[in-house]
């Protein structure tokens, strides 16, 4: 059994379809079976990201229920990221923020099934993620004229 509900494929794709500049993101809706270090883990995640970004734009960076605009993103891949696991998400929303993607969330369900099995690897991937996030927010204070701008130009 997936995470995430696969009913929403279609939604999502025809969501795609209808802004192809955006990177369509699943928002998660779970239920009595997330477990509590995952949930506090994200809302952990979740706010570095909102100081990375300097934004609340990005309400979950973690949901893996996603469909990226392949030529808006393919140039801010080709400058190299830093973490191709569990940093990943998190790297990539920040950088597509930064370089003015626009994103739009949309709720899928995501259930952790009871014996299932796990890629995430508790200390490495949490050294990881913490990597990622220090190079995120020192990525931020580079460009925070910038960020400080372009959220003065939103008001």
């Amino acid at each position: 059994m997936a995470q995430h509900d696969a009913s929403s494929f279609a939604f999502f794709e025809k969501a795609a379809r209808k802004k192809p500049g955006n990177l369509i993101a699943g928002f998660p809706l779970y239920d009595a079976s997330v477990p509590k270090s995952r949930e506090i883990g994200r809302k952990i995640t979740n706010f570095w990201v909102m100081l990375e970004t300097l934004s609340f734009d990005i309400p979950d960076s973690m949901c893996g229920f996603r469909v990226y605009p392949l030529k808006l993103v393919c140039p801010v891949l080709e400058k190299g990221l830093f973490d191709y696991r569990m940093g990943f998400d998190i790297e990539i929303f920040v950088r597509l923020h930064w370089a003015g993607i626009q994103f739009s969330f949309y709720p899928v369900k995501v259930v952790y099934p009871e014996n299932g099995v796990s890629n995430f690897r508790v200390f490495r991937d949490n050294a990881a993620i913490s990597k990622t996030h220090t190079l995120m927010f020192l990525g931020m204070i580079l460009r925070l004229p910038k960020l400080l701008l372009r959220r003065l130009r939103k008001r």
